[in-house]
C-alpha cells in the first residue's frame, strides 16, 4: 500500500504507521509509548486505534510478545461486522445466506479445477465421516464435515475476499444456530447431495457438480423458512387446559 493511499484514506495514525513503514507478518512493533514519541500522538488514543487494528486482525497483541503484526486475513472484519447484524436481526443472516450462494456458484469451475487429488481423497472422507455419524444409533449433526466440505472445494483459491466472506457464512451459520437442529430427512438429502457433488469432482465433470451445487442450496433455502415458521410457532402462547 503506497504511502500516498495512507495518508489520504486511513484515518488512524497506528494504521498509517503500520503501512508506511511496510511492517511485515512477524514483526514486532515499537511499545505504545515508543508510537507516541514517534507519531506524536497520546498513549491513550493509539491504544484505542491499536484495538481496532486488532479487531480487523491486522496485529496482535500481548504482555509477553508485545504488538506483533499478522498477515491480513479478511475474514475478521467480516465476521465481526456479520455477527454484529445478526444480533441486530436474524433475517441478516438469509441475505448473507444469498450471497454465499452465488459467490460458490460463481467461482465453482474456477476452484474446482485448482483441487488436487489429496482434496479429493479428504472430500470422500468428510462424507463418509458424515454418513458415519448419521448411522450411529445416536445421531450426531456432522455439522464441522459439513463447514470442511464447501471451504475445501474453494480453499485453494487465490482470492482472500471470497475465501473471507465464504469462512464468515459458516461463523453466521453457527450464531444462528442452524448447526445444533436439523431434521434427520434433511440431514440425510444433504448428504446425498455432498456424496454425488464429491463424485462429479472426482470424475472431473465439474458441469455436473454445479448442477447438483444449485440443487443442494435450495435444501438450505427451504429449511431456513421451516426453522422460521417453528420459532413463531413456539413463540405463541400455549392456551391452558
Amino acid at each position: 500500500m503506497s504511502s500516498n493511499v495512507t495518508q489520504t484514506s486511513i484515518e488512524s495514525d497506528f494504521l498509517r504507521y503500520l503501512f508506511e513503514n511496510e511492517c511485515k507478518p512477524g514483526d514486532r512493533l515499537p511499545s505504545l509509548a515508543e508510537l507516541s514519541e514517534t507519531t506524536g500522538v497520546s498513549v491513550g488514543k493509539l491504544r484505542e486505534q491499536l484495538e481496532v487494528a486488532r479487531m480487523l486482525g491486522l496485529v496482535e497483541a500481548s504482555p509477553r510478545r508485545g504488538i506483533v503484526r499478522t498477515a491480513y486475513d479478511f475474514l475478521p472484519p467480516v465476521r465481526l461486522s456479520l455477527l454484529a447484524a445478526l444480533a441486530t436481526e436474524r433475517r441478516h443472516f438469509d441475505a448473507f445466506s444469498s450471497l454465499r450462494s452465488h459467490l460458490e456458484l460463481a467461482y465453482w469451475d474456477e476452484a474446482v479445477a485448482l483441487l488436487e487429488p489429496d482434496d479429493h481423497a479428504h472430500l470422500r472422507a468428510l462424507v463418509a465421516s458424515a454418513w458415519q455419524k448419521l448411522d450411529q444409533a445416536r445421531i450426531q449433526i456432522p455439522y464441522q464435515e459439513h463447514r470442511e466440505l464447501h471451504l475445501t472445494i474453494f480453499r485453494r483459491l487465490n482470492n482472500p475476499f471470497v475465501l473471507g466472506l465464504l469462512e464468515a457464512y459458516w461463523d453466521g451459520y453457527e450464531a444462528v444456530e442452524l448447526n445444533t437442529y436439523a431434521d434427520y430427512g434433511y440431514l440425510r438429502s444433504v448428504w446425498e447431495f455432498h456424496g454425488r457433488i464429491v463424485e462429479a469432482i472426482v470424475a472431473g465433470d465439474a458441469v455436473l457438480g454445479k448442477l447438483l451445487l444449485r440443487e443442494h442450496m435450495q435444501l438450505l433455502t427451504s429449511r431456513g423458512v421451516a426453522m422460521e415458521a417453528h420459532t413463531t410457532a413456539a413463540a405463541q402462547p400455549v392456551a391452558a387446559d
